[in-house]
């Protein structure tokens, strides 16, 4: 794997090729099967990779969206604060012997009005925040099965490639087997189903 996508290279790339050339010109099915096999794998692999960097990305650019509207919240909240002394000042103010009541009240008034309208906006950048910190960990897990699929496809070509070795049936089979759950794993992954957090909210209901 490198930093610029996901590749599948191993021990085993120079066995592949050894084998499909093998079967192209010696009639060995077996080999040139595994082979193709391999390659499919490969594909389907560096397909789940990407998938798996893209969902990782957007996991990355939610949470900065969640930081920076959690920051205009604080910045709002405290905007709030200040307008709260202020009427808090005025309201003192208001009491002292030789105040003019009518101006202060007019300021109590006028801060309260200000406040109402900080105070949604803080709310918003709040509730955005949120939001974004949702999808983020719904990106996040998104991308964790992406690697799950993933890992098994690679877990599958190095059966294949020790199939290749041995010629051994039962380990073909073996190679077909965790290359199908890496694929469902795919499905779900791109359907953004969880079948496990599914199977749980079932039995939590159950009880």
């Amino acid at each position: 794997m490198s930093s610029d996508g996901f590749h599948v290279h191993g021990p085993h790339d120079h066995a592949v090729e050894h084998a499909a050339e093998h079967g192209a010109h010696g009639g060995d099915s077996f080999s040139s099967n595994i082979a193709v096999m391999t390659a499919i794998l490969a594909t389907v692999g560096a397909t789940f990779g990407y998938l798996g960097g893209a969902t990782q990305n957007d996991a990355a650019m939610f949470k900065n969206n969640a930081a920076i509207d959690k920051t205009e919240a604080a910045n709002a909240w405290n905007y709030y604060q200040a307008k709260s002394s202020k009427q808090n000042l005025a309201e003192l103010a208001m009491v002292l012997p030789g105040a003019n009541p009518a101006k202060y009240k007019a300021d109590i008034a006028r801060y309260d009005g200000e406040k109402g309208e900080i105070k949604k906006k803080a709310e918003k950048f709040e509730a955005s925040s949120n939001e974004w910190n949702h999808r983020s960990d719904v990106a996040m897990h998104t991308h964790h099965q992406w690697a799950l699929a993933t890992t098994a496809e690679q877990i599958a070509i190095s059966l294949a490639a020790i199939t290749l070795l041995t010629r051994k049936k039962w380990m073909m089979v073996g190679a077909y087997g965790v290359a199908a759950v890496g694929i469902v794993l795919g499905v779900f992954a791109w359907m953004h189903i969880d079948p496990l957090g599914a199977l749980l909210g079932a039995s939590v209901a159950a009880h």
